[in-house]
């Protein structure tokens, strides 16, 4: 076989060009104690501070605890099989997650990596999990609603669109459920939906799942599931998670909502690893940074301004209050973060008025400037019945002799608490919330019997919706409620009522 030297020149010349004398150097430390998702690491001496490590089994680690001797990590993963000698290697960047439309109608971990079977998620894009929340000049005032379907809170507490609204209240009230409406109640509104479930029980995530996927909501929400089960790194990096996933759709100029169910069980996370990193406990035994926690993940809902695509996040956190204690070391600094709460209470639920809220210690600091000009008309009337009633209602317990006006002020309250019942799982369009609290407030239901308001008030839609949808039209696309509709929705309303009395069986 003949050689051809040019050619034997040339190949060697390319080679010799190609050549890189770069070493890629890794920094590798050694495992000095593991247990309870903590580790203890010696000889990464440069690792920074929130800094991502790998592990000799292939699971990551968080640098938490910058020590002399050593570092403080704590392990995103199974740290069973992890033992004392094993490897641990610097990676040099943060933690990030991948973020973009491809996450949408999955169930995903604080990872990112999914849960629900439905194969790898195909998206180039990431975000670090821990992100500086926009600045004052980067933000513009609440003003757009986000509404969430249910007739109490958006005629009284109302969201807006970038505002954090706490939901706060005993186990097992209602607070997932107002959460779950409000998310289903964004169908067609173009709102990207993040629900982060912290330390629930599996099955009760797969229930909201199941539930969701049912009422056609998966397909514009993201779920991170962070249960139980899973370890405390886990639990609490999620709301972070869920935070980064939605801030990607809001600096892309959409409008998201963020549920964090819940903050509660968060924080009892953090306190756990807190306590196992050897972290001074303070009040509660939680850290003495428990309430950046939460400020740091709360400040990052925004309403953007026009010069950055005037996109938003609007967070509805969770906290769970243990026997109505409000004034706990939690719900406080959280209530003190948020722009107003919604209260939920045990007796008002178990009295059967659902969803339970207690108007007079729920507020929105956002007010009037997240409300549609239509219900802004209408609503105030309503706050202050209710508010005369709460009054008179434990006097008239006494069983005194009432005058007639005092009489009539319980009876138009005990109405409208009739008509702010709501089954779950059944949102209702603005409009028809202004027509059913307007029919109220103008003391339409006085004369008809308390328990076939719920019949009237779903008959009453029907009629309008089929006779006069012209109505609803108008305030749909004017968001007021000029003085010609409402002279149009009070004939509607008097001459069904005529029909509808009639037909009700006589005392």
């Amino acid at each position: 076989m003949k050689m051809n030297a040019d050619e034997i020149t040339s190949v060697l010349k390319k080679e010799i060009e190609g050549y890189g004398s770069q070493l890629t150097v890794d920094e590798v430390g050694t495992v000095l104690e593991v247990g309870d998702g903590i580790a203890q690491i010696y000889g990464i001496s440069n690792c920074m501070a929130g800094e991502m490590l790998e592990f000799s089994n292939g699971v990551s680690g968080l640098a938490f605890n910058l020590e002399e001797n050593s570092i403080g990590a704590v392990i995103l993963g199974e740290y069973t099989d992890l033992k004392e000698g094993d490897e641990v290697k610097r990676t040099g960047t943060v933690m990030q997650v991948p973020v973009g439309p491809a996450l949408l109608g999955r169930v995903v971990d604080p990872l990112g990596n999914p849960l629900d079977g439905k194969g790898p998620i195909q998206t180039e894009h990431y975000r670090p999990v821990e992100s500086p929340a926009p600045g004052i000049a980067d933000r513009k005032s609440v003003h757009e609603p986000l509404l969430t379907g249910i007739k109490a809170i958006d005629s009284m507490i109302p969201v807006g669109r970038g505002q954090r609204q706490l939901i706060i209240g005993d186990r097992g009230i209602g607070k997932t459920a107002i959460a779950i409406d409000t998310i289903i109640n964004q169908k067609g509104k173009d709102v990207v939906c993040v629900y982060v479930a912290v330390g629930q029980k599996g099955s009760t995530i797969a229930g909201v799942v199941d539930r969701l996927q049912r009422e056609g909501a998966l397909d514009y929400t993201i779920v991170v599931s962070a249960p139980a089960s899973a370890p405390a790194p886990l639990q609490f990096i999620a709301p972070y998670a869920g935070c980064a996933m939605a801030e990607h759709f809001m600096y892309d100029g959409g409008h998201t909502l963020c549920v964090y169910d819940d903050l509660s069980k968060q924080a009892a996370a953090y306190r756990q690893l807190s306590l196992l990193l050897r972290r001074p406990p303070g009040r509660e035994a939680y850290p003495g940074d428990v309430f950046y926690l939460h400020s740091r993940l709360l400040e990052r809902s925004a309403k953007l301004s026009d010069d950055l695509g005037a996109g938003s996040l609007t967070a509805l956190p969770i906290i769970e209050t243990q026997e109505g204690e409000v004034s706990a070391y939690i719900p406080t600094n959280v209530i003190s973060i948020t722009d107003g709460q919604i209260y939920l209470e045990p007796n008002l639920f178990f009295a059967g008025q659902r969803p339970a809220v207690n108007v007079g210690i729920s507020v929105s600091r956002v007010g009037g400037a997240a409300q549609i000009k239509g219900m802004k008309k209408i609503a105030g009337t309503l706050r202050l019945d209710l508010s005369a009633f709460r009054e008179l209602e434990a006097f008239a317990q006494l069983g005194t002799e009432l005058d007639k006006a005092t009489q009539a002020q319980l009876d138009r309250g005990f109405r409208m608490v009739e008509i702010l019942k709501q089954p779950q799982y059944k949102p209702m369009p603005i409009t028809e919330e202004v027509v059913v609290i307007w029919a109220g407030g103008q003391g339409k239901y006085d004369s008809l019997p308390v328990d076939s308001l719920a019949e009237f008030e779903a008959c009453l839609l029907a009629h309008i919706r089929d006779q006069f949808p012209e109505i609803l039209q108008e305030i749909q696309d004017t968001g007021d409620f000029s003085s010609d509709t409402e002279a149009k929705l009070d004939k509607a309303v008097e001459d069904f009522k005529k029909d509808f009395a009639a037909k009700l069986p006589s005392a």
